[in-house]
């Protein structure tokens, strides 16, 4: 019996790719091995014209040596980010070259984008009324062009059957891994992880690598209250306290911060908090019971569940993640 063809993924390579993203497919799937060391995917690069060089967004191009015929082929196509999307960052649109591209696909051909590579999903309606992420810092934009499409921004990826879709650059590599488990089960994506030397899964999502700076109020009426309080995160802050420090009633208090914050005084306190705590993770020795005092959590417990809640992560976690010094680099 002859042996079964393995599984092909067609990279698609855009003007302005970004190498480090193009190369991701490559790197995962093509690592991927069954038992007797067989390769169980096929990967093909290729561009949307005839072959030649593509742009990068480095100081280089690339030779692609596949145009657009290899994607009828393809069991499963992978877009990465391209900084030279054109009528389809701005407009919402496909050129005629991708349009003309993407209508080879077989039907029933898996889609999966890494990055802001969701656009081109989107532009050609793939993602029209299914979940899909991209990078956080594209995630406003993308849901406005495209308002058909529910955007999750705090997820490293999002497995929507025949259509997936991740979150900016390093998340690229998750989803593929992702796939692999998927397709071949743990042992095999676990073989890949150490190959790679990458976390065969990343706990939480964007959230924990998203700075939220919490909204500054356009008015200032409000601004000796959010003085006061931020200098004293650490002990148990009342509303009418902050209210007092303005001499006006809670109820008055309460609907000026609103107004001037866009939050509520209890929400902005608990921003705060979560971003000093952020701070003291990073920067700090300080025990975990110690950070959720000095952020005025008062217990490891709320902190937990508040930083959970705000980022997707607990407490150590997030201090592994971003801690500078905190493991060996040997």
């Amino acid at each position: 019996m002859p042996d079964r063809r393995p599984h092909r993924v067609a990279v698609l390579a855009l003007d302005g790719a970004i190498p480090f993203e193009l190369g991701i497919p490559q790197r995962i799937f093509g690592r991927a091995r069954d038992s007797l060391h067989k390769p169980l995917y096929e990967i093909v690069t290729c561009s949307v014209r005839e072959p030649g060089p593509v742009r990068t967004d480095a100081d280089f191009a690339i030779l692609v040596e596949n145009g657009p015929k290899v994607l009828a082929t393809a069991d499963t196509v992978v877009i990465p980010a391209s900084y030279e999307l054109g009528p389809v960052f701005d407009e919402g649109r496909l050129t005629d070259e991708l349009r003309a591209a993407l209508a080879r696909l077989r039907p029933g051909t898996r889609m999966v984008s890494i990055c802001t590579g969701s656009y081109v999903l989107a532009a050609a309606g793939v993602l029209d009324e299914r979940p899909a992420t991209t990078h956080w810092s594209s995630a406003a934009h993308f849901q406005r062009l495209f308002p058909r499409v529910k955007v999750d921004a705090d997820v490293l990826f999002i497995d929507d059957g025949d259509v997936l879709t991740s979150a900016g650059v390093a998340a690229g590599i998750d989803l593929c891994l992702h796939i692999v488990r998927r397709d071949h089960g743990t042992a095999v994506a676990n073989d890949v992880a150490r190959r790679t030397v990458v976390p065969p899964y990343r706990d939480g999502g964007q959230a924990q690598y998203i700075q939220r700076p919490v909204p500054e109020p356009q008015l200032a009426t409000t601004a000796t209250a959010r003085d006061w309080a931020l200098a004293r995160l650490h002990e148990p802050i009342q509303l009418r306290d902050m209210a007092e420090q303005e001499s006006m009633s809670v109820r008055t208090f309460t609907r000026r911060f609103r107004e001037e914050a866009g939050i509520s005084p209890g929400q902005w306190l608990v921003l705060q908090r979560v971003e000093r705590a952020r701070q003291l993770l990073e920067s700090t020795d300080l025990s975990v019971d110690q950070v959720a005092r000095d952020a005025g959590f008062g217990t490891a417990q709320s902190m937990r569940q508040h930083l959970q809640s705000a980022l997707g992560v607990p407490p150590t976690v997030y201090r592994r993640t971003f801690r500078a010094g905190a493991g060996s680099g040997r």
